[in-house]
């Protein structure tokens, strides 16, 4: 238990430690990034645009009010 608690008071009480915690979080967030990433080009991979789906995509920017 004492080697736990100079682990920490390591961690969070020299700069060193904070750099470290730091670039952990970094690392961390870049696996997880990078992960979701992937993931997400899977599932919504790039493929031809039909019709249809230029209409939905393009009615959400185009104004009710055709006058002004």
């Amino acid at each position: 238990m004492d080697q736990v608690s100079q682990f920490l008071s390591w961690l969070f009480g020299t700069r060193q430690g904070v750099i470290w915690l730091i670039a952990g979080g970094v690392v961390i967030s870049l696996i997880i990034a990078i992960i979701l990433e992937r993931r997400g080009r899977e599932i919504y991979y790039n493929h031809e645009l039909t019709e249809e789906d230029e209409d939905s995509i393009f009615s959400v920017f185009e104004s009710d009010d055709e006058d002004a």
